[in-house]
């Protein structure tokens, strides 16, 4: 077959280690660049990376190279491409773009313009039109603009080749499969292998060190669970040498399981996290080979049921991505460098991490360092000799301190607001409240209390402020709130709090925290699920606890709609006030799964008091139904995946209100909520029905300091 020049990218840091492999894998040359390699080879060496890189993300097929100075010279470019080589109109398509220039100033725009000139190289060749699929295309185009010039490459991967299969589980932060690869290559796991070395990972996660090792003890190719590449749809893709090459790879695999395996175990103390490796090992058929079991790395000791003389200790600990969880991560560093020097004498120690000062607790000397990075985030690989390893001299345990100058005066302004709180909360009986909110500008925080858990959430700082000074900041903030706080030093959360994007507002946050699961809270007579430690919000806003008591007084006998609803609290709270009847909509499922908890925990019927999955928008322009109170809260701005519009509470308030007044019975009452601070309301909307503003007498005592926090009308029709 002839032989043809090869793009295959990678994660940053992986491209000397990608070389190596594709020389092995038969590549006649290879060439390093950033993120990837070039390699010359001929189809069959493409199908044979696909199948077998333990360390690439994809393979591309370049097709062309020319400058872009103006949309039409894009689109005649790409147009100019002989496609009805590589495709036909029956497959599907996807074009993946990335760059700019002054051109082409939006990645979707030239996506576009691409797309459009393949489908009219494919009419112009009598094909039908392709239908486009971002989800699983047949054909993936792959289109990179850098310095005016356009590079068009076929994508023979598909999925990214990173995804074996076998992840069929995961737990919060997982590496990525190559990457945990590149870390075991560097860490001498291959070399370990033929010494007769074992594998352990003592906080093994959902266990994909243990899994990727394993399958290079195995000899198991990396792909050969996946079920479809990008080429299989390729019109010059030889099915024949694609057969022979999974044939050879599952002859490889049985005659690798078939041999003496390694030891290859992995512990971890969170139950959820073993039974989540457990999953991924079965997948990919390797319970034979790897055993994981519930254990924390305190109680780690090396397996005594065989002499086991050398082995690799490798571990990718928590390392405090959010800023809050640096101090809480000391003593589980300190004790995996304790265990490591007590029970693995002989053995080598590989620590993955993001915090170089997290590293230091190891108090082990590193004979080797390499650098990574796990996603965005710069990291190292510390290796370690434990052979007859000492603690690095002069260390010592961490101990109190006393508060800096700069934590104290943070502390004092907790205190001040604490005392001014007192009165109120012992009155009203409140148990979660907001004690600061960026009260001082140089600490820009908010700190919630959630009965004895204390939730601290970071504002993103602006660009102008320097990053080690902000860090530096935080430090305190987080001294001072432990000083004042000690009982509650388990239950600690801190956060860092930027704008939310479409889907990014509902998934799981990922932080590490021993104590990151849900707790019940009371407000008034209702019991609350709060969740401090998944997901950005804790459930409950505390703001609106004031307009949440104006729904209960004034909802018996009412039939209540909660648009919005999010945890569905205000529901709780209306239907404990007597509400008849109520339907609470929101598009998130992991919302209405919350909010299904709060109604059972208040012992309220699912039959009178609905939730329905639904797109707040589209369902309110149906006008379906009739209500007497109706709460709309909508976000200030969401573009989410599952809406088919964009909201912008600005521009689309009126129409909602409208939607909402349609459905509103006679002498009824719509609570209209929002959180942007320069909001206006449309004046046809204060001229064509009643609207009173109560957006001061809804600010509790806790929020008075910043009034703007959110704005609140009573909206009746006139006639009543």
């Amino acid at each position: 077959m002839a032989s043809q020049e090869w793009f295959v990218n990678c994660p940053k840091g992986l491209e000397s280690l990608l070389m190596e492999e594709l020389s092995a894998l038969g590549a006649e040359s290879v060439r390093e660049t950033v993120a990837g390699v070039y390699a010359e080879g001929s189809a069959e060496f493409a199908y044979r990376v696909c199948l077998w890189s333990r360390l690439a993300n994809r393979v591309l097929l370049p097709l062309v190279k020319f400058t872009v100075d103006s949309a039409e010279a894009l689109y005649e470019g790409v147009r100019a491409i002989p496609w009805h080589q590589h495709m036909t109109g029956d497959n599907s398509l996807a074009v993946d773009f990335v760059g700019s220039n002054d051109a082409i100033r939006h990645t979707q725009f030239g996506a576009q313009k691409v797309k459009d000139a393949i489908v009219d190289s494919l009419l112009h060749q009598g094909q039908i039109r392709p239908n486009v699929d971002l989800r699983n295309p047949d054909i993936r185009i792959n289109a990179h603009l850098n310095k005016g010039r356009l590079a068009i490459s076929l994508d023979l991967s598909g999925e990214s080749l990173h995804r074996r299969g076998y992840r069929v589980a995961m737990v919060p932060a997982p590496l990525k499969e190559n990457l945990a690869a590149a870390l075991l290559i560097r860490a001498g796991w291959p070399e370990m292998l033929a010494s007769g070395g074992a594998l352990i990972d003592p906080m093994c996660g959902s266990g994909t060190f243990l899994i990727e090792g394993a399958m290079m003890a195995a000899d198991i190719a990396p792909g050969l669970l996946r079920s479809s590449f990008g080429f299989h749809h390729w019109l010059q893709f030889d099915k024949g040498i694609w057969d022979n090459l999974r044939a050879e790879a599952e002859v490889r695999r049985a005659q690798g399981l078939a041999t003496e395996l390694p030891e290859i175990r992995g512990y971890d103390k969170d139950t959820r996290a073993i039974e989540a490796a457990e999953e991924n090992i079965a997948a990919i058929g390797l319970e034979k080979v790897v055993r994981v079991s519930a254990k924390p790395a305190s109680a780690l000791v090396k397996p005594s049921h065989t002499p086991i003389d050398t082995g690799l200790l490798i571990s990718n600990p928590p390392y405090g991505e959010r800023w809050g969880e640096v101090d809480e991560l000391r003593p589980l560093y300190q004790q995996l460098g304790e265990v490591a020097k007590r029970e693995f004498s002989g053995w080598k120690l590989a620590v993955f991490t993001g915090n170089p000062d997290l590293g230091q607790e190891l108090r082990l000397r590193s004979t080797k360092k390499y650098r990574f990075y796990n996603g965005t985030i710069a990291a190292q690989l510390l290796l370690f000799e434990l052979h007859e390893q000492r603690a690095v001299e002069g260390d010592t345990p961490v101990r109190e301190r006393p508060l800096s100058d700069n934590a104290q005066m943070f502390q004092n302004r907790l205190l001040k607001n604490s005392r001014k709180l007192q009165p109120w909360l012992k009155r009203s009986g409140v148990t979660c409240y907001r004690l600061y909110d960026s009260d001082i500008p140089e600490y820009a925080v908010a700190v919630d209390i959630y009965g004895d858990a204390i939730h601290v959430q970071e504002y993103a700082p602006p660009a102008s402020v320097d990053e080690q000074a902000a860090k530096r900041r935080l430090g305190d903030v987080r001294e001072a709130v432990m000083a004042m706080f000690p009982a509650s030093r388990d239950k600690l959360f801190f956060k860092e709090r930027r704008r939310q994007k479409g889907e990014s507002q509902y998934q799981r946050q990922g932080a590490w925290h021993r104590n990151a699961k849900p707790f019940i809270v009371n407000e008034g007579e209702a019991r609350l699920e709060i969740n401090l430690g998944d997901y950005l919000d804790s459930g409950l806003f505390l703001d609106h606890r004031p307009i949440r008591q104006w729904l209960a007084e004034h909802a018996r006998g009412k039939r209540f709609l909660n648009l919005f609803c999010y945890t569905a609290v205000a529901t709780v709270q209306a239907a404990l006030g007597g509400a008849k009847s109520s339907l609470s909509i929101d598009m998130s499922n992991t919302y209405l799964d919350w909010a299904g908890r709060n109604l059972t925990l208040n012992s309220i019927s699912k039959l009178d008091h609905q939730l329905l999955r639904a797109d707040c928008l589209e369902w309110l322009a149906r006008r379906e139904g009739r209500f007497d109170l109706i709460f709309l809260d909508p976000p200030t701005f969401s573009n989410s995946k599952k809406m088919d519009s964009v909201l912008d509470i600005q521009r689309d308030h009126a129409a909602m209100i409208r939607d909402a007044m349609a459905i509103l019975e006679p002498g009824g009452t719509l609570v209209f909520s929002n959180n942007f601070r320069r909001f206006k309301m449309d004046e046809a909307i204060t001229e064509d029905f009643a609207v009173e503003n109560i957006t001061a007498s809804t600010i509790p005592p806790d929020f008075e300091r910043n009034a703007r926090i959110h704005n609140c009308w009573l909206v009746r029709h006139k006639d009543v």
